[in-house]
């Protein structure tokens, strides 16, 4: 299968410094490869995401240079969109079903404050929740539909989930140990993060994934996704995090270091790319 990457940003505020580097190295291994790009917008966060943060981002790469084969401002956009995720609910509904025929998720009421944070990346410094095993169901009415209420994936406890990261080497989590059953699907019936990007990653045909090292253990609950759906599992290159001065991990409140404000200090993407060397 012929390489396809992607960029999956999130308008909710500008790109900063973190977001081109990771960015960049997932374009360079594209044209390694000889490959090709896709850009997804990952606007499932409808109270945070905003119209003008997205146009700020095609602006924003395409001033720092990138380019990419496939994506909602091109037309044609391709031939695996829409690439917003707003519009793929029906795709992510189809995979809910799917899992719930074979039995590895349920409904549960249990949302421990983590619902609001299910539709978003987990960020460095995120403490794992492990859900209780005692809180699940011990049958549920299997015609029930999302909606109202959570649904989480069984993880098999005490199984070890190991795999090769293109970049960091052998990663291993032990379901049950480093985390716990998590949410597929939202009580105000969206998506979590870790069913849509498996959902858009698989039907993108994407090869491998890039990505920032934050979210190593989001990939070992993907791959138990994407085992219960029996399809290929992507490669994955997880890139080191860029952080301030104090060793703190960049964040898109802080505008200091947002691209849009670099470019309006005079820096020119060259000069940003040179000081990552």
């Amino acid at each position: 299968m012929s390489y396809r990457g992607r960029l999956a940003p999130t308008p909710t505020g500008h790109l900063h410094l973190g977001h081109a580097r990771t960015f960049w190295i997932a374009q360079e291994r594209a044209k390694v490869a000889n490959g090709s790009l896709v850009l997804r917008i990952e606007d499932l966060d409808q109270a945070r995401c905003k119209t003008q943060f997205c146009q700020d981002i095609y602006e924003d790469l395409r001033w720092f240079g990138f380019d990419w084969q496939e994506g909602p401002d091109l037309e044609p956009a391709g031939a695996f969109g829409p690439y917003e995720q707003i519009q793929r609910l029906e795709s992510y509904r189809s995979v809910w079903a799917e899992l719930a025929t074979r039995l590895v998720i349920y409904p549960s009421p249990h949302s421990r404050k983590d619902v609001a944070a299910a539709i978003a990346a987990p960020h460095e410094g995120d403490r794992e929740i492990i859900f209780p095993p005692h809180l699940r169901p011990m049958d549920w009415d299997v015609t029930e539909m999302p909606g109202e209420i959570n649904w989480r994936f069984r993880v098999p406890d005490g199984e070890v989930i190991e795999f090769v990261d293109n970049n960091v080497g052998l990663c291993s989590y032990t379901a049950g140990e480093d985390f716990g059953d998590f949410l597929v699907w939202r009580r105000d019936d969206f998506p979590s993060y870790e069913l849509a990007v498996v959902a858009d990653d698989h039907a993108m045909a994407i090869s491998e994934v890039v990505r920032g090292e934050d979210l190593l253990l989001s990939t070992a609950k993907q791959i138990l996704l994407y085992r219960a759906l029996d399809w290929s599992v992507p490669t994955f290159y997880h890139c080191p995090l860029v952080r301030d001065a104090r060793g703190k991990r960049l964040a898109k409140r802080d505008q200091a270091v947002a691209l849009r404000t670099l470019r309006e200090q005079g820096l020119t993407p060259v000069a940003i790319r040179q000081s990552w060397d």
